[in-house]
């Protein structure tokens, strides 16, 4: 049995950030329904794509289940509201306002449902100077302070490549629902659950703001690294990603280093015989170890640091996730056929349970199952179901023959 069965989750989410918390419990087991808009559907279908669909939307949305629903029109917020006393947990991260224009909110949910779990992902949550301020992942991490951070010291701020604005809110979501539903278990209550982008952002800056243990000046930015035994290395043959980040940070793994890189003459030179003394001196250093690493592939360098219990990693590009051989060898790389896009890989799920086995599924057409979920939820036969949809309120989608395995 799956962690999560038995929870039903309706899904007003779209782009990441509610998606992304939506999938976490979908993989954890939740009967996940994602409720989309007539005409375009979550616009995350058409990222970097005018056919729909996109990679982006499919990495995200795997695990669910698609209900196209006009909830503009009183037919479609109807059903809606027929619907969620079948339901444990109602998501949605629409922009600001556009919940109370439905008028779909925690009262009326609460109403039909006294039990519900209501959850809002907001970019800076409902009140405040700048509740109203839209918001993407990048906005987040900038306001924030990630990218204060980021890049070299004395330079503008990069933005980091990672999406931990969107998909980081969506997992402290995540275990909010989850902490909320347990709750109930032991109450019977339901609750109401919002949070910030902004705040959920400072999560992941609790380390540089211990940087400066609250003095005056903030934490600058992080660049190459605090010295030449925290820093990236280049390798051969010294393309984009040919690199490798060293963290030594105790003298053990400062002695490993200098023994794996067949140099332990390093260990008593004076200039490098205590850490302070290696920051002092991190040019001379730094080369010392970039003559080793660029004489060598990165993976040659993990291979011999990482047997030396010297912590090492190699730069991987998006396309070196898919063919690393320790996450195939783990299976956490998926092989699936969708409908549209045929044989497709998507990355897996980390947290592994041992009495929880959640099998990963393609993500849905758009309006995929909503015939399926009017009709199990509400009862609705086949004549209503047409009738529903030759009027604009639901959207149908039929999968097209051939393979569709996961």
């Amino acid at each position: 049995m799956a962690a999560l069965d038995g929870m039903r989750i309706l899904d007003m989410t779209q782009y990441e950030a509610g998606t992304s918390c939506t999938q976490a419990l979908a993989w954890l087991g939740a009967d996940v329904v994602k409720v989309e808009p007539p005409g375009v559907g979550d616009p995350g279908r058409y990222v970097q794509t005018s056919e729909g669909n996109a990679p982006y939307f499919i990495q995200w949305n795997s695990n669910k289940r698609s209900l196209a629903l006009d909830l503009a029109d009183p037919r479609g917020r109807d059903l809606l509201l027929k619907m969620v006393p079948h339901y444990d947990v109602f998501v949605e991260n629409y922009a600001f306002g556009v919940v109370e224009k439905l008028d779909i909110g925690y009262e009326v949910m609460k109403a039909v449902n006294p039990d519900i779990i209501y959850a809002r992902l907001k970019g800076f949550g409902l009140d405040g100077p700048y509740s109203t301020y839209r918001s993407f992942d990048t906005v987040a991490q900038a306001m924030g302070g990630a990218l204060s951070v980021t890049g070299e010291a004395g330079r503008q701020p990069l933005i980091p490549g990672t999406m931990t604005g969107d998909a980081g809110t969506g997992l402290q979501l995540a275990l909010a629902i989850s902490a909320a539903y347990i709750q109930r278990q032991r109450t019977g209550q339901g609750q109401f659950i919002e949070i910030s982008m902004q705040e959920a952002l400072t999560y992941f800056m609790r380390t540089a703001i211990s940087g400066k243990a609250w003095g005056p000046e903030p934490q600058t930015r992080r660049g190459g690294g605090h010295s030449a035994t925290t820093r990236l290395y280049p390798c051969k043959p010294f393309g984009d990603n040919d690199y490798v980040v060293i963290l030594c940070v105790t003298e053990r793994m400062w002695d490993s280093l200098c023994v794996a890189i067949d140099r332990p003459d390093l260990i008593t030179d004076p200039r490098f015989t205590t850490d302070e003394l290696r920051k002092e001196n991190s040019d001379p250093l730094q080369k010392e170890i970039e003559a080793w690493t660029g004489e060598r592939t990165k993976y040659e360098v993990l291979a011999t640091l990482g047997e030396a219990a010297v912590p090492c990693g190699a730069v991987q590009d998006t396309e070196d996730l898919f063919n690393d051989p320790h996450m195939n060898g783990r299976g956490f790389i998926h092989h699936l056929n969708h409908p549209e896009h045929g044989p497709i890989r998507l990355l897996g799920w980390a947290p592994r349970l041992s009495e929880s086995e959640v099998a990963l599924v393609r993500a849905p057409l758009f309006g995929e199952h909503s015939a399926e979920v009017l009709e199990a939820d509400l009862g609705l036969g086949t004549d209503e179901l047409a009738a529903l949809k030759a009027e604009g309120v639901i959207v149908t989608a039929t999968v097209p023959a051939g393979p569709v395995a996961g």
